[in-house]
């Protein structure tokens, strides 16, 4: 199928193996540089700015303050990184001010307790959504595997929460669609 009014040939960004945006920078530099570009506006801001929205605080980023991230990013890469460890300037400055425990200890992330709330909040809702009857008569998903993976979610057998949200989003999805038409 030759129609030449699609161009089928992908335009060159920052992604493409060959682009470097400003030239000679290492690893490192270019992928802090993506981060700055999609990662940061696109995910952990957003996600900071709605989580605090939502109980009414004015959140602050002070690292991201253009002063900081202009310097940060002329320091080099030896000075970032070393023997494996990020952040190696910034944890040599704060040892000065912040008790070791505090900066050299692994990540700790934030997880949405997703698992707790099928089993308690949100439980109804989710036994209307997988009603065996309602999901057997679609004839789209297996009736049988996503009872399993209910049952074995609220046992607390197996944490099925990433399983469900999926087919439950789907499901909440199909039923909307199926009142509106």
């Amino acid at each position: 199928f030759d129609n030449p009014v699609l161009n089928t040939e992908e335009p060159a960004t920052v992604f493409s193996e060959n682009i470097d945006p400003r030239g000679g920078l290492d690893h490192f530099q270019l992928m802090s540089l993506l981060d700055i570009l999609t990662y940061l506006p696109d995910c952990i801001l957003v996600k900071v700015d709605r989580a605090s929205m939502a109980v009414a605080l004015e959140a602050r980023v002070p690292l991201l303050d253009h002063r900081v991230v202009e310097f940060a990013a002329n320091v080099p890469t030896n000075m970032k990184i070393r023997n494996g460890s990020g952040k190696w300037i910034l944890k040599k400055i704060l040892r000065k001010y912040i008790p070791l425990d505090l900066t050299e200890r692994p990540k700790m992330g934030f997880g949405v307790p997703v698992g707790e709330w099928l089993r308690g909040p949100l439980k109804s809702w989710c036994e209307d959504l997988l009603n065996h009857d309602e999901v057997l008569t679609e004839s789209i998903l297996d009736v049988n595997i996503i009872q399993r993976l209910w049952k074995e979610h609220l046992s607390r057998q197996w944490d099925r929460s990433g399983q469900l949200w999926g087919i439950l989003m789907f499901r909440s999805w199909l039923t909307e669609a199926k009142r509106s038409s």
